[in-house]
């Protein structure tokens, strides 16, 4: 989240109250993400108080936000714990601020979790898998926007600011992966929609009886139609991940695996990528970092991420072998 283009007081009520969804007591700037423009909101209706999360999309269209929108709706209404998206009299989800598309959906309470452990790990593994399942009827499609052909493209775009090492390093994945890209094996493993983007600050927990229960996982557009393996190995790569070193914590990514593994159990062909996944995984996000990194854009309130995390991710998956017992227990 951040904020790029500046919306008054004046123009947030006036959306709202046109939504239905009461007047204005209060809004705040989101300092925290890179894509779009994001506002916490609360509004009152009688006696009763409503928090929502008021979007501008700096990159995407109006022509391509239903599918996120639909597509968040279409899972909070299968129950899975994701903000709900609110129209407008026509059931319009894609509203107007600014001159630019946007969309109020239903702000989640709770608090992320920076330094998951496993108890946090199982419960992500089996919200992924359920959002998996759940999503399978979805019949609206969407590519990955950030999948091969933009790694492609981006390669070419960040060379110029990156080391020897570094570029020996992105260059070889980059041939890697788009070798891995002709395996009919690749092509052939599961797909439907994803959300690309499941990092631990993308979900919260509250805690309940002295234990953190996932209450809810929101920033969906970055979803698309793609592998459900991808998906894991976003995760993966996340919430089973040392933040110093960029290492694989064993532990964590044994009881995600189980848990995602006991709802959707992996094909064998999903067990044998998984690992050039996790490379993918971590490229992807290196190269992001990077793009976002040297190539940013202006903002009144923006946090840029490390690029080298992801260096080293990337670094550890692409030397590692990694076993996973949680999987070969199930096969």
């Amino acid at each position: 989240m951040a904020v790029y283009t500046e919306v008054s007081f004046a123009e947030a009520d006036a959306l709202l109250q046109q939504l239905g969804l009461g007047a204005l007591e209060s809004m705040q700037g989101c300092a925290g993400g890179i894509e779009n423009t994001n506002y916490f909101v609360t509004t009152r209706r009688g006696a009763q108080s409503r928090d929502y999360v008021l979007t501008l999309f700096e990159r995407l269209s109006s022509a391509q936000l239903p599918f996120y929108l639909q597509l968040m709706k279409h899972l909070a209404q299968r129950g899975m714990a994701v903000p709900e998206p609110h129209g407008d009299t026509l059931g319009e989800l894609v509203l107007h601020v600014k001159g630019k598309p946007a969309a109020v959906v239903d702000k989640l309470h709770g608090a992320s979790e920076p330094r998951p452990g496993p108890v946090h790990c199982a419960q992500i593994g089996a919200m992924l898998a359920n959002m998996h399942l759940a999503g399978r009827d979805f019949a609206l499609k969407q590519p990955n926007l950030r999948g091969l052909s933009w790694w492609n493209e981006t390669v070419l775009e960040v060379l110029p600011y990156l080391n020897d090492s570094q570029a020996s390093l992105i260059t070889r994945e980059l041939a890697y992966q788009n070798q891995l890209a002709t395996l009919p094996a690749y092509a052939a493993l599961p797909r439907g929609p994803i959300h690309a983007d499941l990092f631990c600050n993308n979900a919260l927990f509250e805690m309940v009886a002295g234990q953190p229960v996932l209450s809810g996982v929101f920033d969906f557009y970055f979803a698309a139609v793609d592998s459900w393996l991808f998906d894991l190995a976003v995760c993966l790569n996340d919430w089973c991940i040392d933040p110093q070193s960029g290492t694989h914590l064993a532990v964590n990514a044994h009881h995600f695996l189980s848990a995602y593994n006991a709802v959707r159990p992996l094909q064998a062909a999903e067990k044998e990528l998984l690992p050039a996944l996790l490379r993918a995984a971590a490229l992807r996000f290196w190269l992001s970092r990077l793009w976002d990194f040297y190539l940013p854009r202006q903002a009144s309130m923006l946090q840029a991420h490390d690029p080298k995390h992801f260096e080293r991710v990337l670094g550890h998956r692409a030397s590692a072998v990694l076993d996973y017992p949680a999987l070969e227990a199930r096969s």
